[in-house]
């Protein structure tokens, strides 16, 4: 299944679910939430931490974080 570490840059997705429970309540009280567009802006010069815009302010994210969020 396609994650949101695989996003390219400028390109938006429809988050899904999430395959870690925990996290997934720490990405959701930041608006993280199901049926929510992400977009992936850029990754940091060695590629990790990777930076969204999601329901209007930018996330910096890990990139095994951005894996356990699964896309439509």
């Amino acid at each position: 299944m396609r994650t949101a570490a695989h996003l390219k840059p400028g390109e938006k997705a429809i988050v899904h679910s999430f395959s870690d429970d925990y996290l997934s309540i720490k990405l959701m009280e930041m608006g993280v939430l199901p049926g929510t567009e992400i977009e992936f802006q850029y990754a940091a010069p060695f590629g990790d931490p990777l930076c969204f815009r999601v329901s209007g302010y930018k996330l910096s994210l890990r990139i095994n974080e951005a894996h356990t969020i699964s896309l439509n």
